[in-house]
């Protein structure tokens, strides 16, 4: 819809409501520039309008409203429930004007399963409320990784998935038993007691207490040395030097042994670096940093909210305290919403003095540092991926290829056809929103059929909203034709190209038009369309492999005596591939589900005649 012509800035302006709220700006194409809150609606989007207001002193603003041809808002019980919705649209819409964090990062913890009655230690991408114990987050996966070996080695913890004791003496011990890094509690060679002692220490370990664990690997590598056990002496040896690098990277703050985070950022332009130090109880865990883009002056204190907004919205952890360089805007409402969602006392402090305001210094200066060394590589970054595809809407003489899709088409001698679907967006792949087609009306090599069948499918797919800026088609004048005749059946008016290869199959220009447009060798622009085509013929060749591969399976254990579909997926699913089902003893087959002794010696004897 076009509201332009209908929408009567001043008129509904009269009309909104003395309540909270979320306003949503809009411009003349229906998109979305700019999401924000307000505790009094009527108040806060009358502000844009007013000829110099204070709110319009920021050129980003003022720029902004020039744009704006009309606004809608969304009623709230609270300035808290706005807040709560402004996050989850910003993070939706990602709206040209608001300031946002162009990072989308999770963390790994380290999760201990306290509530089994062998607990294990478990690498996990989030925290979730369950009964487990969590320690996190860090910023490094691969020491995280390193953490739980060492620990497992340490103190000889199970690594297995098995439901104990349910399924204890199920089993032989396995080979971390017979390399003595597990106690095999699945066969009852350690009580529980003991077990749950040793996890005990793991625990203390992560809360920081290395003394301990340093002076008893010390004395027991000098007793096997003194015992001229040299091999175990030089094992404990390693053990000790894993631990002291742990510990070397588990720097010490002086603040207190509560949780923070302790938040600053750097600008330059419109570039914006933040950089984030993760103190837990006491412990400097780690550090990370994010971009954020704000197109011309930022208000005192806008970014950090912005950041923390964004940022707490979507991470599960809250610390008991956030240290900040400026006060923030909404501090309050802020405050109530992340108290509530930690279940205790959050509180957002910018410290004056002492041992906090140099913690926050450090910060500061971390984030100048990063955004001196990273300025150069986010151009150079944004030239490949941002800039690429403004060169490609200009030279197509487009509006913008902010979305592009990609369609291929994979069989062999017109079997298993099949179909990708690519998505491009700023230049990057979206594999979210990739899509791979099974070709059902179409026999043979007939490519033409083929894509006006994926192309109809793809664009009456009420799940597939977001339509594209331009389609790219991987071939010449013959696709391109195919595409443009669906869309007008289905009244869609999108740019149409085809993706054209020289004598050596490397991407050479675009044709568009009736007309093939080459384009400069070595601009980003090629190399984009280049990288865009390689991954639809990547993603469906992916696809047509994966298929050919259960063909096979199927029409092969079809042949066996007492296989029928139900089994036939029960293999599958239990081995993967064909390749295992065959190389499988009859130990091996006769424990998967649902195969009973007798069918499982029909399998053996099978592949093994």
């Amino acid at each position: 819809m076009n509201q332009e012509k209908i929408f009567n800035i001043e008129e509904e302006l009269k009309k909104l409501p003395n309540s909270p709220g979320v306003y949503i700006m809009h411009d003349k194409h229906d998109g979305i520039l700019y999401v924000g809150k307000a505790i009094n609606l009527h108040n806060r989007v009358r502000q844009y309008f007013q000829t110099g207001h204070g709110h319009n002193n920021s050129r980003k603003i003022a720029k902004m409203v020039e744009q704006i041809s009309y606004f809608e808002y969304i009623v709230t019980a609270s300035e808290m429930e706005a807040l709560v919705l402004e996050c989850n649209l910003i993070k939706e819409h990602r709206p040209k004007y608001n300031t946002l964090m162009t990072d989308d990062k999770g963390y790994p913890y380290i999760k201990i399963t306290v509530d089994e009655d062998y607990p294990r230690l478990i690498y996990s991408h989030s925290m979730k409320r369950d009964k487990s114990k969590y320690f996190g987050p860090f910023t490094n996966g691969k020491a995280v990784r390193d953490m739980i070996d060492l620990l497992n080695k340490l103190y000889q913890l199970r690594t297995c998935s098995k439901r104990l004791p349910k399924e204890m003496g199920k089993d032989r011990p396995c080979l971390y038993y017979q390399i003595g890094q597990c106690k095999a509690p699945c066969n009852d060679h350690i009580s529980k007691e003991d077990y749950r002692a040793n996890v005990d220490k793991a625990i203390s370990f992560l809360n920081g207490n290395y003394k301990e664990v340093l002076s008893v690997l010390t004395l027991e590598m000098k007793k096997l040395a003194e015992e001229m056990e040299f091999e175990k002496a030089a094992e404990k040896r390693d053990l000790i030097e894993s631990v002291k690098h742990i510990v070397e990277k588990q720097q010490i703050s002086k603040t207190s042994s509560e949780d923070r985070d302790v938040i600053a950022y750097a600008t330059s332009d419109n570039d914006i670096v933040v950089t984030v130090f993760f103190v837990r109880d006491g412990k400097l865990l780690g550090r990370d940093h994010f971009h954020m883009n704000g197109e011309g002056s930022e208000a005192s204190g806008e970014i950090i909210t912005a950041f923390v907004k964004q940022y707490y919205s979507g991470i599960p952890y809250l610390p008991k305290e956030i240290l900040v360089e400026e006060e923030l805007e909404d501090k309050q409402v802020i405050e109530d919403y992340l108290t509530e969602r930690r279940g205790s006392q959050v509180r957002i402090n910018v410290p004056l003095k002492g041992d906090k305001k140099k913690l926050l210094g450090l910060a500061k200066d971390n984030a100048r540092l990063i955004l001196d060394q990273d300025i150069e590589r986010i151009k150079r970054q944004e030239k490949r991926t941002i800039g690429a595809t403004k060169e490609i809407a200009k030279l197509l003489g487009i509006e913008s290829a902010r979305r592009m899709e990609a369609f291929d088409i994979s069989n062999i001698s017109g079997c298993l056809g099949v179909a990708s679907m690519v998505v491009f967006e700023d230049g990057r792949p979206n594999k979210k929103a990739y899509r791979k087609f099974r070709l059902n009306t179409v026999m043979g090599m007939d490519d033409y059929a083929s894509m006006k069948e994926v192309l109809s499918r793809r664009f009456t797919d009420e799940r597939m909203e977001v339509l594209p800026d331009v389609i790219m088609m991987d071939g010449g004048k013959g696709q391109v034709n195919v595409a443009i005749k669906v869309l007008d059946s289905l009244g869609l008016d999108i740019p149409v190209c085809g993706m054209v290869k020289d004598d050596n199959h490397r991407t050479r220009g675009l044709y568009y038009n009736n007309v093939e447009i080459e384009f400069p060798r070595g601009s980003e622009a090629i190399l984009m369309i280049t990288a865009l085509q390689d991954e639809a013929h990547r993603f469906a060749i992916e696809y047509h492999r994966q298929l050919r591969s259960k063909n096979q399976v199927h029409s092969v254990l079809d042949e066996i005596p007492g296989v029928g579909p139900a089994r036939r997926k029960a293999l599958v699913k239990h081995f993967k591939d064909l390749e295992n089902i065959k190389n499988a003893t009859l130990e091996e087959l006769e424990k998967v589900e649902g195969i009973p002794a007798s069918t499982a010696r029909y399998i053996y004897y099978f592949f093994h005649q």
